[in-house]
């Protein structure tokens, strides 16, 4: 070519190009396509644009991570309609900063820090088993198939199936459905089927014994088909039907701020910020966990260092470990873990499985202080009044006290066993509990304070219906043993679960008998012992954890996938009298299903486990006043319920969250979205088993709503 060609081609080009840039100014691309101005952001805050290969990215994560403080810190965002994201108020560190969402696998993690504009480059999945891989544990396990009533043993109802495979026993204490349970460990070795392989799985660790129970024994070990067969077709590369959508609306305004706590190879079971009744007690302090069975070292966060501790539960030489219901668990694995061998893990006498701070800022927990034997004066033959009409000679769990100014730690004897406390809205601030079997317990905790004396502070009564109608408490028969004239007792087969104060007339709710017996919401009047029983619809279920909005309207966590709840106001029939017994008020009973898909059994439900449900009665989450919240433990976090409406907060990393408890805390009235929030603690008894895998630490959560996706 010579120099005049060159030159020619050159003038050419440059003249196509300016005709083609012409061409593209007169005819722009679409909008999705234009790149979107980075948001503002302050010093603290880290922010950008989420773009992909069509344009900017909405409702998809983006996750700040670091190790430099004290422990794990974590902190998610969503991308609002134009992908702008603003992580906002992080700690001066260095973090790794990446993008995940539906549709994507997760970006490369860039370092940054706050004060930074970063803009990431989000990646599309490049086929749908990638993209399936971070679906949440819901969509995997509602492939798992559900088997004709003809293969189950006697006595065993589709009904009872679903309610043990759902939230009272497998996904009571697991995510099923995570990559880690949807696979089989290879430490295990082969197996000729996954039924055998299930059969392995289900006796490790110290609670092998509980699940080989449950499975092989109540269920007939028909289980290990249906679980085997679904891990066998997950094997061969079967997907999820059914795909999750991405954040929308609210979900997208969501704030999530994660810690590791505890240690590596114990779990947790809740957290507590507050006082339900006063959101803003311990405003700004410090989080305290319950550890349930696995070891007498509470941990403590201080959200504001980021630092974590720890306080021993004391206990006596003389009590015994306490490793599940009745003192069950073996000190040695029936069978090794996949993670741990042989090792014992859980080793706790204190047994705290749940807490609850007082006005004062006080912390009452629900913790075992000796053997289960009762002391004299609360069997047959006492002198004490509640002892005298309903004696009782067995308590597995009691109840103590922390002064977190002084770590003072004081146990209290109680006749009956403990389990979820709350406190009543009374002048004498009476705590009640849960776990309480066939009777109502508190204890007047200013006659506690003023005396010291469990004696004087702690009482009882079996639950009574009026089945004469007369409004009072008279001579009672024996449960299913009417009498003309006498009220009667009430068996509540497992008893209380969940227990809920109501704030409008002092009564005292439960959800009853979630493992055993028949499935309600339980009332009990401390003004004249009288209590109510209200039979869940036969299609709920089962019901676990509950709450009560400041209404009076009861809240739980049915078995069927769904909310429900119970409006006494709404009963048409009597609510006393020899007709009052279970069934008498169904027009009381609303049910919301939850998001996600059902099994292909039953497809117009979800096939969602929630473990509990708590109502924010005083609108510090930042939803609203008495919105009801669930824990979604196969969508990786939390759903509410707001006008009608399911909002999911989901926590995508590390996949695998899971909790069986909530509340919130208001720590500045003033100050707005950031003021206030959701908190929480991923609750798996296998902690192992999430993104993370071995040596992760359970998370503390705390998740705030702010105005929209970019407020920083």
């Amino acid at each position: 070519m010579t120099i005049r060609q060159a030159l020619f081609s050159t003038a050419a080009a440059i003249g196509l190009a300016v005709l083609s840039g012409a061409m593209l100014a007169a005819s722009p691309p679409p909008a999705q396509a234009q790149p979107a101005k980075a948001p503002a952001i302050d010093s603290d805050d880290i922010g950008g644009v989420v773009s992909g290969p069509k344009g900017p990215e909405a409702g998809v994560w983006v996750i700040a991570e670091t190790t430099d403080l004290p422990t794990r810190y974590i902190k998610i965002v969503v991308t609002d309609d134009q992908g702008r994201y603003v992580i906002p108020d992080l700690p001066d560190a260095n973090y790794h900063v990446w993008v995940r969402g539906y549709g994507l696998v997760d970006s490369a993690k860039m370092r940054a820090k706050p004060g930074q504009i970063l803009n990431l480059a989000a990646v599309p999945a490049p086929n749908a088993a990638e993209a399936a891989h971070y679906y949440p544990a819901l969509y995997w396990f509602s492939m798992m198939k559900i088997p004709p009533a003809s293969e189950l043993p006697e006595g065993v109802t589709l009904a009872k199936w679903r309610q043990r495979m759902n939230n009272t026993d497998c996904v009571g204490c697991h995510q099923l459905g995570q990559e880690s349970t949807r696979t089989i460990p290879a430490q295990f070795g082969h197996f000729d089927s996954g039924a055998e392989a299930w059969q392995r799985r289900t006796q490790s660790g110290q609670a092998g014994d509980l699940m080989t129970n449950r499975l092989a024994g109540e269920l007939g070990g028909v289980p290990y088909k249906y679980l085997g067969d679904w891990t066998d077709r997950v094997a061969k590369g079967e997907l999820p039907k059914h795909k999750p959508s991405r954040p929308a609306g609210v979900e997208r305004n969501l704030v999530i701020t994660a810690w590791e706590w505890s240690t590596p190879d114990k779990y947790l079971h809740d957290l507590v910020s507050s006082d339900k009744r006063n959101p803003t007690v311990n405003a700004g302090g410090k989080l305290y966990g319950s550890t349930e069975y696995s070891t007498d070292n509470i941990p403590i966060l201080d959200p504001k260092t980021n630092e974590v501790s720890f306080f021993k539960l004391p206990t006596p030489p003389e009590a015994p470990v306490a490793l599940g219901p009745g003192h069950a668990g073996a000190m040695t694995p029936l069978q090794p873990s996949a993670y741990w061998g042989d090792r014992a893990l859980w080793d706790t006498k204190a047994n705290n499985h749940n807490s609850m701070f007082d006005g004062q800022g006080r912390l009452w927990l629900t913790a075992t202080s000796r053997g289960m034997d009762n002391p004299a004066w609360c069997k047959k033959g006492s002198d004490n009044p509640y002892a005298q009409v309903f004696p009782l000679d067995k308590s597995e769990r009691q109840i103590a006290v922390l002064d977190t100014k002084t770590m003072q730690y004081t146990n209290i004897d109680t006749c009956f066993t403990t389990h979820h406390p709350q406190f009543g809205f009374d002048a004498d601030n009476t705590l009640w509990t849960s776990g309480t079997g066939q009777v109502a317990g508190w204890i007047d905790t200013k006659v506690w304070d003023e005396t010291h004396d469990a004696q004087k502070a702690v009482g009882w009564a079996p639950f009574v219906l009026d089945l004469n109608g007369n409004g009072k408490l008279d001579e009672f028969t024996e449960p299913g043993k009417p009498e003309t004239g006498k009220d009667m007792r009430i068996n509540t087969g497992s008893g209380p679960y969940a227990v809920m104060p109501n704030p409008k007339d002092g009564s005292i709710w439960y959800t009853s008998g979630t493992f055993g017996g028949r499935p309600g919401f339980l009332r009990f009047d401390p003004k004249t012992k009288l209590s109510e029983f209200f039979e869940l619809p036969k299609d709920a279920i089962g019901v676990r954890g509950g709450d009560i909005d400041s209404n009076g309207v009861v809240w739980g966590s049915a078995s069927n996938g769904s909310l429900i709840s119970f409006d006494r106001s709404k009963c048409k029939a009597p609510l006393n009298g020899p007709k009052a017994t279970g069934d008498h008020c169904p027009e009381g009973f609303a049910m919301y299903k939850y998001p996600g898909p059902g099994f292909d059994a039953f497809p117009n439900s979800s096939a969602e486990a929630s473990y509990y449900t708590w109502v924010d009665q005083h609108d510090a989450v930042g939803l609203g006043k008495d919105v009801p919240i669930s824990t979604a433990n196969l969508e990786d976090g939390f759903v509410a319920l707001k006008d009608g409406k399911m909002i999911l907060m989901r926590i995508p990393y590390p996949m695998g969250f899971y909790a069986k408890g909530l509340d919130a805390r208001i720590d500045d009235p003033n100050a707005g979205w950031k003021g206030r929030g959701l908190w929480s603690a991923s609750g798996d008894r296998t902690p192992w088993l999430n993104e993370l895998g071995k040596g992760a630490r359970p998370l503390a959560v705390h998740i705030q709503v702010r105005p929209n996706p970019i407020a920083d």
